[in-house]
């Protein structure tokens, strides 16, 4: 059950609405603490004829993990410190996908965390772990929430 809508951003590749390239993936929280990602890939997120990039899949499944943190409008953002996927079904394109995060081990400074990249028959795709540095956004980059476009975008 949704509990809540997380922001887009203009520019990320991963999230960002005005980015051509980018995936455009929505992020929600959950009620069980999970974060949900929903998505569609298209052609210009294509590695072999009609299949989605590892590379994408990666990056999806990294910001899914790290945004678990942010869980209920948190100030704290993930950086990446590790991430390993296990690729076990062809992902396509062109058709609405989902992904799921959580934290498994919180710490003070750091977390970990699982995902799984689902098909639309709900079969698991891609799993992944993931390790995470807790840093205020400050700490990481130069972001200004109104030029960055920091909002929740309506579905």
């Amino acid at each position: 059950m949704i509990a809540r809508k997380q922001p887009n951003s203009k520019m990320c590749f991963i999230c960002g609405m005005k980015n051509v390239a980018g995936v455009k993936v929505f992020f929600y929280d959950q009620e069980d603490g999970t974060v949900l990602a929903r998505f569609t890939g298209r052609e210009i997120h294509q590695g072999y004829p009609g299949r989605m990039h590892g590379g994408v899949i990666s990056g999806i499944l990294d910001e899914t993990m790290g945004r678990a943190v942010m869980f209920n409008g948190g100030e704290i953002w993930g950086v990446t410190v590790a991430l390993e996927a296990r690729f076990k079904q062809p992902v396509p394109l062109d058709v609405e996908l989902t992904a799921v995060g959580r934290i498994v081990k919180d710490r003070q400074f750091f977390f970990e965390g699982s995902g799984a990249l689902f098909l639309p028959d709900g079969t698991v795709a891609v799993e992944a772990t993931g390790k995470y540095w807790k840093m205020p956004l400050a700490d990481i980059a130069d972001f200004d929430s109104e030029v960055q476009e920091w909002q929740v975008v309506p579905d």
